[in-house]
């Protein structure tokens, strides 16, 4: 199969597999969004107190492991490190709270679209600003450096940690008084089955990891490099999930009462502004960033452990938004990451030796 229709075919799984989801219990316009379910596992770990966001989400462990079982049978696992790991953990915690003051990653904000969700307009149009801010650095010699070869522990490293979530997950099916916290009401009470969910997740990490489907490169290969066929996958998410929905009677139009989800257009704008500045320097959005986890990049592991932080931050700290607005301290801190995007892009640069 030629490696141009994977994205394609990724955009599709995507576009039909979100609102089956949503069909079999995940919130509205929810399918997948790795930043939502993120937070959600953060909220499981005790990290924050939000007590309607609190679920370890098995689609995202399956995103892991599908990814680190693909990039084995292809021969494509490769255990690296050591690209400025402190910066690249604050720009996950700064993309992070860019996507909670949106209410969802570049995923869901194409979801919520193809729900006929208006609202996610202005958050489109702040993603694809924030690429180019990033992509105007890239040009003039932004780096965070080159990892770095390491041992295949190196690398085994956070699917290990996944494997461990996946055995709190478990426990807490049998035990109410495991370690970890399941949301009794609200958006983190709402899940699919988890074998759905587990192999749902499975079969996209295996198709993200092999099409290097990510909706940071759909932009940035089209701008940079007239190559638009990660740009296609996006698009056939759209149309397959926006006929899905259309047949599941979970298209409903307009900017106003949608699932878990806002209508003040300069913030959605300014979050993911934030998101698509941090996800462009850090190399990817938070979906391809659990991906290239999975298949044994470390760097990629230290921006998702940033987004666990990041939504700790936002539900501890007001930061974070809700159906009702945004929250009380996002707008200091949408302004503060966003001071912090532009400093580090304007003065990382790669030393050449």
């Amino acid at each position: 199969m030629k490696l141009a229709v994977l994205p394609i075919l990724a955009g599709v799984a995507l576009g039909v597999l979100a609102p089956v989801l949503v069909y079999f219990g995940n919130p509205g316009n929810m399918g997948m969004c790795a930043a939502c379910f993120s937070r959600d596992i953060a909220g499981a770990l005790n990290l924050h107190q939000a007590q309607i966001v609190q679920y370890i989400r098995p689609e995202i462990i399956g995103l892991v492991f599908g990814a680190l079982i693909a990039s084995f049978a292809l021969g494509e696992f490769r255990a690296r490190a050591g690209s400025a790991p402190v910066v690249r953990f604050m720009l996950g915690a700064f993309a992070m709270i860019g996507a909670l003051v949106f209410l969802g990653c570049p995923w869901r904000m194409w979801l919520r679209l193809s729900g006929g969700d208006l609202s996610a307009l202005a958050g489109i149009g702040g993603l694809i600003v924030g690429i180019l801010i990033g992509l105007f650095f890239l040009k003039r010699g932004f780096s965070l450096g080159r990892n770095r070869q390491a041992s295949k522990i190196v690398g085994l490293v956070f699917p290990i940690f996944t494997l461990i979530l996946f055995g709190l997950l478990l426990w807490s099916l049998w035990d109410p008084n495991a370690l970890v916290k399941t949301s009794q009401k609200g958006p983190g009470s709402q899940h699919a089955p988890l074998l759905i969910s587990l192999i749902v997740g499975l079969f996209l990490g295996a198709i993200f990891q092999r099409s290097r489907f990510c909706m940071i490169a759909a932009i940035r290969d089209t701008v940079l490099f007239k190559d638009t066929h990660i740009l296609q996958g996006v698009i056939a998410l759209v149309v397959a999930a926006f006929l899905t929905n259309l047949m599941l009677g979970s298209f409903h139009l307009g900017f106003s009462n949608q699932p878990i989800a806002h209508n003040d257009t300069l913030w959605n704008f300014l979050g993911m502004l934030l998101s698509g500045i941090a996800f462009t320097l850090a190399g990817g959005c938070p979906g391809r960033q659990l991906v290239l986890a999975g298949e044994g990049d470390g760097d990629a592991g230290v921006f998702v452990f940033g987004l666990l932080f990041g939504a700790a931050i936002a539900h501890n700290f007001g930061l974070a938004s809700s159906p009702a607005g945004i929250g009380a301290n996002a707008p200091i801190a949408v302004f503060l990451g966003i001071v912090f995007c532009i400093i580090v892009a304007f003065f990382a640069k790669e030393r050449r030796v």
